[in-house]
């Protein structure tokens, strides 16, 4: 289920025992440790049985306390400041060894957007994209890499592209006046959520362009506005947004659109290559002489 599950805790307060009032009370003070604990170890540290948390979560509509927390873990991840991001993270790392940790989730959101994106959304962005008479890209603070990354390589393959990235409200919306019906705006954003980005997206769906969010889940308020939305896992590493998935699936998206233009491309790298030989654009390795 999709909801606000702190709103809900408060609007269902007078309703709890003694015991879930505790639980509550803690989750409400202190979600962002909350939402990481084992209903165990919730139960010890609010000094109630474990099956009191588990029929907490029952009781807040949740088929067991695994689906409350991730509900929970959703919710709270643009409620988190810098300063509880790292924190949280050091909760969660303990003693484990850093490396092996962060990559080992990285691979794991990978697995889970594998498993979680939706086809048909991706299908029909390529199908919008490819019939877009300009395609706007949007991404702003850390995802403002995943934003040029993709800006990149569109403009190798259409004409047409405008990267929007920028630290000023109104020059961004002085880069999007003109987009409207028969256009695709592509917006990037993981928590914490830009609220430029959000607004932008707004816009455009506002002057009929067709909106794409890449973005992590339902609750995002990008999906909310959003044609068709692309999901990818992302992950707090301290104050670092963990954007692994989120570039695998920009990845695939330019490659399913590039094959779609596989012909058109080849021309245009053929006439690229002879460019960059010319301006000696990258490093060839020094050709072996031979001997006489």
């Amino acid at each position: 289920m999709t909801k606000d599950i702190l709103a809900v805790i408060q609007r269902e307060m007078g309703a709890f025992s003694k015991g879930q009032r505790r639980i509550a009370n803690y989750i409400l003070n202190s979600y962002d440790k909350a939402a990481f604990m084992t209903a165990s170890k919730l139960g010890r540290t609010v000094d109630v049985s474990e099956s009191t948390v588990v029929r907490f979560a029952a009781e807040l509509g949740y088929d067991g306390y695994p689906s409350m927390q991730k509900a929970l873990q959703e919710v709270i991840r643009n409620k988190l400041t810098a300063v509880q991001r790292i924190e949280v993270t050091n909760d969660r790392l303990g003693d484990h060894d850093v490396l092996p940790t962060v990559l080992n989730s990285d691979a794991e959101n990978i697995r889970l957007t594998l498993e979680t994106v939706d086809r048909d959304s991706f299908n029909r962005s390529v199908t919008a994209i490819l019939a877009a008479r300009r395609i706007y890209i949007m991404g702003v603070r850390s995802a403002a890499a995943l934003s040029s990354f993709l800006g990149f390589y569109f403009n190798m393959m259409f004409e047409n592209v405008v990267v929007a990235h920028t630290n000023s409200s109104s020059e961004l919306f002085e880069q999007i006046l003109r987009i409207g019906e028969g256009d695709v705006i592509i917006g990037i954003s993981f928590p914490r959520y830009s609220k430029r980005t959000v607004k932008a997206m707004q816009y455009a769906k506002d002057r009929g362009a067709s909106v794409i969010a890449i973005t992590d889940a339902d609750v995002s308020p990008l999906a909310e506005i959003a044609d068709y939305s692309l999901m990818a896992k992302s992950d707090m590493v301290s104050f670092v947004d963990s954007l692994v998935a989120p570039l695998s699936l920009v990845n695939a998206l330019l490659v399913a659109v590039s094959r779609k233009k596989s012909e058109e491309l080849a021309g245009t790298f053929s006439r690229l290559e002879k460019i960059w030989d010319e301006y000696e654009v990258y490093e060839k390795p020094e050709e072996q002489g031979t001997e006489n």
